[in-house]
Parts: C-alpha cells; structure tokens; sequence
C-alpha cells in the first residue's frame, strides 16, 4: 500500500509540474486510482437515443436510425459526467451489467484529459481495460446500445470503471496535428441525424470522420478539422459531428500502434481509399458493403460549397486539430452562421474561407489588426490559425480560459 501511495504522489507532482506526457515513463507498478459506478439515469443533452427507465438504460426508439446506419435495428448512447479523479490514471477498466437480447449490444469508450487541457481520443474499455496515451485525472464514458432488429433494445442497468496507473506505452506523439490529402464527398441528408444528435440543416457546417473516437458531442467542438482545397485557397474550420463515410471504426490518421482496425494500411490511408484502388478487404466496408467511392472524410453542404467553393468530389487537405500540440486553442463562437476567415488581420482583406461556430481551433499567434465586434466585445486583436488565415479574437473563446496566444513575429 505504501508504494502505491508514493506512486500517485510521484505522478501527482510531475502532472502539476507539467512533467509528466505521453512520452514519459511512469512506474512499472499498477496504482489503483478507485472505483465508481457511472450514473446512467440523467439523459440529457448530450445523449442520443436513449432512456432511462425502470433502472435500466435503454434505447428510446428500438427503430430509429442514424444518418449512416444501413442495417436495420438502432442505436444510441449515453456521455456521462466528468469524473474528477484524486490520483492520476492512465488505464480504464469497465464491467457491464446488462440485459444483452440476443442481436444487442452495449459497449463503453473512455476519455480523459489532465485539468482543463485537452481530451485524448475516445478508446474503447471491455474485457481489456482501455490504455490511454498519456496520463489524465478526469475521466468521461460513453455508453454506447445498439441493434441488429428492430424493436429489440438492451438494457444496460450498470457501468463500473475502475482507473489504475501503470506502465505507459511509448507512443510517438505528433509535433503538430496531422494532415492528409483526402477524397472527400458532400453529406447532404438535410433533416436526418447525425451521429452525435444533430439534426441536419441547410448549408450546414460540420464534417463526418470513419470513426467515433473522434466523435465531438453535439455543440461542441472538442474534436474539429481544418480541411482545404487542395491549392489551401479556401479552408473552413469544422466539428466533427458524424460518424463516416463507409467505416466506422477506421481512424486512419492514426499510426498502426493504436489504430482500430487496417492496421496494414499505411497511416493517413482511409480503409475507404485502399477498397475502392486496391480490393482491399474484399472491397467492402468494415460493415460489410461495397465501397463505392475512396473517401475518408464527409463534409456538410456549407463546408462543401460555402467553406471550400467545391462543385464536385475531390480530394482535399485535412488537418486533425487534435492530434497535435498548439500554442494556444479556442472555441469559435458566432450567431449562428461562420464567420470569415481572412487573408491577414483586417476586414477589408480577402476572405480564405471560414471558421464554424463550435469549431475548436488551434491559435498559431496573434496580431494587432482593425477594430471589430463580435460575440465576445470589441477588439483590435486578431488570431492567425493557419498560413494566411486570420479570425477576430472577438469570435474566439480561449480554452482553457486563461490561455493567451503569443504575438506573432
């Protein structure tokens, strides 16, 4: 017991130290960081699909589909709240106690974060408990039902997680976020739901990834793309809001060490794209149907045709925001609407494309520029996010809130 108290002390001074990242050793020794039962009986906002009743947690329409779900039955899921840890963690178990008929499931992904920092990646946590990259000491879960048939639901009436600190893997963290060339596709589909709860509108203004570990919750940001023509003429700023195109476990922009599925293919290929050129996978889907274009990425017809100017399918360059550090990050905040990225920090300059309310942005620096008001007052101070690309600080909440940017050179 001793030695693991030292454990979580050692840690809790290197965490407040900053000390301690993904790439850092921690003790070889497993330290139990407690246990706790998820509360599954507020639905609220951030759920879809689901009901609590009767002591159980259930789906609310056993018929209801999603956007990209091709199959009969449903789904939906439960975020529950943030769970604020006394000792650092980097490992999740999770025990399901659930009424399972037969073609249901249920199955829970973690995350965490250290403080107000940001979230790592949705991981799934079963019979092997889920191994996070770095070490956190706030946890969230994301309880997930879903169906094969109709009208049959599974009732999911408790969630145990236990965190533990033990050895943490090397994994090569990226010095800036991740970018590809990408084919891309238009979503469309105004008036059905996305992944994450929300409906589709018009000129709508979010991007679908082939995987929920980067699923964001419905508005919010905490997992958004800078996606731009291939020329990077015209780029917008969007929240990952839905699950697709074809896959739905394929998180291709990450290295093959914690990738979910294709691990063969090269980091950066869509499971989509090597199907579609290659055969790859009989051709299909991890759901089991024909790929019929090689994309890796959805974009909302506001992105597609607002954002970029496109008139057709075509590759694009993407950017995972969160896959990287970055000076500074901030939640875009606007009306409604996006609002105008621009060439340099006036209002006169040309516009380069847009950044989309919710969208989480990385802040390479900032710069005196022309006076503007926005939802957040009056100001001369300008955030560059990209070659080029400049948004009024007015429209840009700092997160965490007390981060600035440094001025630009």
């Amino acid at each position: 017991m001793a030695a693991n108290v030292l454990v979580r002390r050692t840690v809790a001074a290197l965490l407040a130290a900053g000390a301690v990242t993904a790439g850092n050793a921690v003790p070889a020794a497993a330290a139990p960081a407690g246990s706790w039962r998820v509360d599954l009986s507020t639905v609220d906002g951030d759920e879809v699909n689901v009901v609590a009743a009767g002591g159980a947690l259930t789906l609310r329409d056993s018929t209801w589909h999603r956007t990209d779900l091709r199959t009969a039955g449903s789904e939906g899921y439960l975020v529950s709240a943030v769970r604020q840890l006394a000792a650092p963690v980097n490992q999740i178990g999770a025990k399901v106690t659930a009424d399972l008929p037969k073609g249901t499931d249920a199955e829970v992904d973690v995350r965490g974060r250290t403080g107000a920092g940001d979230w790592t990646e949705w991981a799934p946590a079963g019979t092997r408990p889920a191994v996070l990259d770095r070490v956190v000491q706030a946890v969230q879960a994301r309880i997930s039902l879903s169906s094969n048939t109709d009208g049959r639901t599974p009732a999911v009436r408790e969630v145990d997680l236990t965190g533990t600190l033990g050895p943490q893997p090397k994994v090569l963290r990226a010095t800036a976020p991740l970018a590809y060339p990408i084919y891309a596709t238009r979503e469309g589909l105004v008036g059905h739901t996305t992944a994450n709860g929300h409906v589709i509108t018009s000129n709508d203004h979010f991007v679908a990834l082939p995987s929920g570990k980067s699923l964001a919750g419905k508005g919010t940001g905490t997992y958004s793309v800078r996606v731009c023509k291939s020329d990077e003429s015209r780029c917008e700023y969007a929240p990952v809001w839905d699950v697709g195109p074809w896959n739905t476990k394929d998180d291709y922009w990450n290295p093959a060490s914690v990738r979910a599925e294709y691990q063969d293919l090269p980091q950066g290929q869509p499971g989509a794209y090597a199907a579609y050129h290659d055969g790859y996978n009989g051709g299909k889907d991890d759901l089991g149907y024909q790929v019929g274009n090689p994309a890796g990425i959805d974009l909302a017809d506001g992105v597609f045709t607002t954002g970029l100017g496109l008139s057709d399918n075509t590759t694009v360059k993407v950017t995972y925001l969160w896959t990287g550090p970055a000076a500074a990050t901030g939640v875009v905040g606007t009306a409604g609407d996006p609002v105008n990225v621009r060439a340099s920090a006036s209002t006169s300059a040309a516009v380069k494309g847009l950044a989309a309310n919710y969208a989480k942005v990385n802040i390479e620096c900032s710069v005196d520029g022309d006076s503007v008001t926005g939802k957040y007052g009056t100001s001369k101070v300008w955030d560059r996010l990209g070659p080029g690309n400049y948004i009024s600080d007015t429209y840009v909440q700092p997160e965490p809130a007390e981060t600035a940017a440094p001025p630009c050179s």
